[in-house]
């Protein structure tokens, strides 16, 4: 039920005129309704919100003190780091964000894949999170690049280079990106101005992805609709403690690697000033990045490696019409069950092929990790929706939840 009536009359004043408090209670109060068998895998959407909010807000101290030229860039990285006040804090946690933001990310993205959330009618808010997954990676990887260490220049030469790799027009969004013959001080101002907006652009598609959300309610474990009014629960005050919950978890996690192991997800060599001449032994991307890596290396022909990584994330989008099962959850799909843990392994392993010298037996291993992503998508999806016979669903959630026999939702326990 709505406490929208249940106002203060300066709340309800304004609310009138201007509704904002029963938009909010609509979206994330008790005026939605949710699927009453959420799990905590849940709790990643309403946490990658949170990561974003922090990365903006510790991202716009950093810009106030961050000079984008190359000759100056590194040092004022450093002079954030030991003479601003508290610059240290709030680089090492808009750093470990990123990486924590990913975490948050894939995992959302692989819940979504376990349940089927990218099914019928939800197929536009799965799009809108893999239009997501690009932004974030584009602000990913310009990001990267602004400390101007080592690694940082040496990743912004290569996967700049990698448009070149496309006909006619690949060495004209080259020197477009560089703005000019090779990676140097434009090339730095461009990347700090698109890192800077391109979070804001994240929120409207945040924003948007929330509406297609709205449409139709979340997807839930069982992967079936809710049907009455007995299958919901408000999403406050229930999802809101739970939510608060797995924040203060998150928080826990986030806080460990701030204060006690900041630079483990980071590259040495990026605390090394940019040099042009001196090219580092091993040019590797950001961790998050590393699957994908492997998918370009794992090609021979260059435009081939470069298609493939960009088809990597492009069959994402079109999983929707890929999976022609009915079903949405693997709960109920005894033999996809197996194929959708092989994934999360292919991954993994993607992910170990992509930090390693590409030569010998990693190119191998990478081949055969790279073949197995799109098999998995492109053929096992297809064919097992038409061959597998899932177990039966159950009749509502309610029915799930609450067993045979169990009161229902709402009753009282009297004493006798």
């Amino acid at each position: 039920m709505s406490t929208t009536g249940k106002q203060n009359g300066l709340v309800k004043w304004i609310d009138t005129r201007l509704p904002i408090f029963t938009l909010l209670d609509h979206s994330v109060g008790s005026g939605y309704p949710t699927p009453r068998n959420l799990n905590y895998f849940w709790n990643f959407g309403s946490l990658a919100g949170v990561v974003l909010v922090v990365m903006i807000l510790s991202g716009l101290f950093l810009a106030m003190n961050y000079t984008a030229h190359v000759d100056l860039a590194f040092n004022s990285v450093e002079r954030i780091m030991r003479d601003v006040n508290g610059g240290w804090m709030i680089r090492y946690i808009h750093v470990n964000g990123a990486s924590m933001f990913f975490i948050v990310v894939y995992i959302h993205i692989f819940r979504g894949l376990y349940y089927g959330s990218y099914k019928a009618p939800r197929e536009l808010l799965w799009i809108l999170g893999v239009v997501l997954l690009l932004l974030m990676m584009a602000t990913a990887f310009m990001g990267y690049v602004l400390p101007w260490g080592q690694m940082s220049f040496w990743g912004a030469t290569v996967i700049t280079n990698l448009f070149s790799a496309f006909p006619i027009v690949g060495e004209h969004i080259v020197t477009l990106l560089w703005g000019g013959f090779s990676v140097d001080n434009p090339t730095l101002n461009r990347f700090f101005a698109l890192h800077f907006l391109l979070p804001f652009v994240i929120v409207g598609v945040v924003i948007l992805h929330i509406a297609a959300l709205h449409q139709f309610g979340s997807n839930n474990p069982l992967g079936i609709d809710a049907k009455s009014d007995k299958d919901k629960i408000p999403f406050h005050p229930y999802y809101t403690v739970k939510d608060l919950f797995g924040i203060g978890i998150f928080a826990i996690v986030f806080a460990f690697f701030v204060f006690f192991a900041p630079n483990f997800f980071g590259e040495p060599d990026n605390y090394i000033p940019a040099n042009p001449m001196q090219t580092p032994p091993h040019i590797v991307p950001e961790w998050y990045f590393l699957p994908f890596y492997a998918i370009l290396r794992s090609i021979p022909d260059k435009l081939g490696g470069v298609l493939a990584m960009f088809a990597a994330i492009g069959v994402l989008a079109v999983l929707p019409w890929l999976d022609t099962s009915k079903i949405r959850s693997t709960k109920f799909r005894p033999v996809y069950f197996w194929f959708f843990w092989l994934l999360v392994l292919d991954c993994f392993v993607l992910g170990w092929a992509g930090g390693k010298p590409a030569e010998g037996i990693y190119v191998v291993i990478s081949r055969i990790a790279t073949a197995y992503y799109f098999l998995h998508f492109l053929v096992v999806l297809p064919l097992l929706g038409k061959l597998e016979t899932p177990k039966p669903l159950p009749s509502s959630i309610a029915a799930a939840v609450l067993g045979s026999g169990a009161a229902p939702a709402g009753a009282r326990m009297e004493k006798p």
